[in-house]
C-alpha cells in the first residue's frame, strides 16, 4: 500500500497496483471521500510541485512505482494520476506550476491502437480500464480552455521507465526532450506502419486527425497543422480543406466597449509555452504584493498616459490573476493594513508561489518612483505582447473570411485597425515614458 497525499503533503488515502498482470483492475485505491477524489489528486505532487516550477514542466507517468523510479533517479518533477484517465481538475493542479505537461505513456498507451480509441471512444470507458487512456479530442479542449501546453513522449521497447533510467539514465531526459504537440503525435502514430500511397490510407488518415486540428482555437496552429498533414499525405492542403466542416462558432473575437479591454481580455487561447513576458507578470505581481497601495498611484499614470487601469486579464497565468485580485481586493477593504489582508488572504495553494514572485521582485524599499517606472513598463510589454497575438489571430480569421466569402471580413478589418491603434498607442505611451525619464 502506498499513502496518497495532497499537493501540499496531507494524508488523504492509499493506493495499490497489482502484482499479476492478468488481475483486475490494475490500481485498488481507497473508496471516494471528500478528501480522496481520484480525479482530483495526483501521486507524488507534493514532492514534485518545486521541482516542476523549477524545471517548469510537469511530467506524467502511468503508475506510482514509476514515479518513485524516476524520483531516485534524480527526476523529480513526475507525477501521476490514480489509475484512471486524466481529469480536466488534474491539469489544472499541474498548471499552478507549470503551464508545460508532458504526457510520458507506454507504447499500448500511446499507439495507433490506443490513439484510434481515444478518438472515439468516451473517456468513461478509459476510466473502466483502470489506466492512463490517450483521449486526443478531450486532452485538447483541457489544453485550450487552460492555455497549457500538452505534449505527448512515447516510452520505447515496452520498458518502464525505472528500466530506461536503470540501463541510461539521460534517455529519460532525452524521451522527454522529445515530447510532441498531441496533433503531431497523432498523426505520427496512425501513419506508422502505413502504405501512405494508398488513397484510403490517406483518407483514413486525414479522417481522424483534421477534427482535432478543427478543435484547435487558433488559425495560426490550424494552417500549420493543415500544412504538416498535407506534407506527411503528400496531397494538396487545398485537399484537406474541402473535406472540413464548417468552422465552429465562436472563434470570432468578441467586441468590447473598449479596444484595450478587448485586448486584454481575449488573448488567443492557444498551446503555450513559457513567455519572456511570464518575468513581467511575476514582477508586477511581487511589488504589489509587498506594496499594494502602488496600484492606486499606478492606475493614476497609466491614465496620464491614455491607458485603461490594471486588471487581472492584464495577466496570462491564472495564479497571477487571483494574487492580482486579491490585491485589488486588500485596497477595497479599510479592516486590515493592505499587505497584512494579502497575507492572511493567501491560498494555501498559493503560498510557495508567492515566495518565488517576492524574490523576483525589487526590494520594496526602492525609491518609489522607479518602482512605478518599472511598473508602468511592464504593464506595457503585457499589453503590446498581448495586441500582437489578438493581431496576429485577427489577420489570419480577416484571410479566412476573405477566401470563404464570409461576410465578417469588414469586422475583421475593423478590429485589425483598433487593434493597430493600440498598438501604436502603447509605443507611443513607452516612448513619452523614456523621454520624461530622460529629461
Amino acid at each position: 500500500m502506498i499513502p496518497i497525499r495532497d499537493e501540499n503533503g496531507k494524508m488523504s488515502g492509499f493506493g495499490a497496483r497489482i502484482v499479476d498482470p492478468n488481475d483486475i483492475p490494475k490500481f485498488l485505491n481507497s473508496p471516494e471521500t471528500p478528501i480522496f477524489s481520484k480525479g482530483r489528486l495526483l501521486y507524488g505532487l507534493d514532492r514534485a510541485r518545486k521541482p516542476i516550477r523549477v524545471a517548469d514542466q510537469a511530467v506524467i507517468v502511468e503508475g506510482y512505482f514509476d514515479v518513485i523510479a524516476l524520483h531516485q533517479a534524480g527526476y523529480e518533477n513526475v507525477v501521476s494520476p490514480m489509475g484512471t484517465a486524466l481529469t480536466e481538475e488534474q491539469l489544472r493542479l499541474l498548471k499552478r506550476f507549470s503551464r508545460t505537461i508532458v504526457l510520458a505513456l507506454d507504447p499500448d498507451a500511446a499507439g495507433q491502437k490506443a490513439v484510434l480509441r481515444g478518438l472515439d471512444a468516451a473517456r468513461q470507458a478509459m476510466d473502466r480500464e483502470g489506466e492512463l487512456g490517450f483521449d486526443a479530442r478531450g486532452l485538447l479542449r483541457n489544453e485550450a480552455r487552460l492555455q497549457a501546453d500538452l505534449r505527448v513522449a512515447s516510452i520505447p521497447d515496452d520498458l518502464d521507465p525505472d528500466e530506461i533510467v536503470a540501463r541510461d539514465r539521460n534517455e529519460w531526459a532525452r524521451l522527454i526532450e522529445n515530447a510532441k504537440p498531441i496533433v503531431t503525435h497523432v498523426m505520427e502514430t496512425l501513419a506508422v506502419g502505413q502504405n501512405l500511397n494508398d488513397p484510403k490510407v490517406k483518407n483514413q488518415i486525414a479522417t481522424q486527425v483534421i477534427p482535432l486540428i478543427e478543435d484547435l482555437p487558433n488559425a495560426l496552429e490550424r494552417d500549420t497543422y493543415r500544412q504538416a498533414l498535407a506534407r506527411m499525405l503528400r496531397v494538396d492542403e487545398g485537399a484537406l480543406i474541402d473535406t472540413q466542416a464548417p468552422p465552429p462558432r465562436g472563434r470570432r473575437l468578441r467586441n468590447t466597449q473598449s479596444v484595450q479591454k478587448q485586448v486584454a481580455a481575449e488573448k488567443p487561447r492557444v498551446a503555450v509555452t513559457v513567455s519572456s513576458s511570464k518575468k513581467a507578470e511575476a514582477y508586477i505581481i511581487g511589488v504589489l504584493f509587498k506594496k499594494p497601495e502602488l496600484l492606486y498611484r499606478l492606475d493614476r499614470l497609466l491614465q496620464e498616459y491614455g491607458l485603461i487601469a490594471l486588471n487581472a486579464e492584464d495577466f496570462e497565468h491564472t495564479d497571477h490573476q487571483m494574487l492580482f485580485e486579491l490585491i485589488r481586493e486588500a485596497l477595497e477593504q479599510d479592516k486590515t493594513e493592505q499587505h497584512e489582508f494579502v497575507v492572511e488572504s493567501l491560498p494555501e495553494s498559493l503560498q510557495t508561489l508567492i515566495q518565488d514572485l517576492s524574490a523576483q521582485a525589487e526590494k520594496p524599499e526602492r525609491m518609489e518612483e522607479k518602482l512605478l517606472e518599472d511598473l508602468l513598463r511592464g504593464v506595457i510589454k503585457l499589453r503590446r505582447v498581448a495586441a500582437g497575438e489578438n493581431l496576429n489571430q485577427l489577420r489570419f480569421l480577416q484571410e479566412e473570411a476573405h477566401q470563404s466569402g464570409d461576410l465578417r471580413a469588414a469586422s475583421y478589418q475593423d478590429l485589425v485597425l483598433q487593434h493597430t491603434r493600440l498598438l501604436r498607442d502603447l509605443d507611443q505611451a513607452y516612448r513619452r515614458m523614456t523621454l520624461k525619464r530622460v529629461n
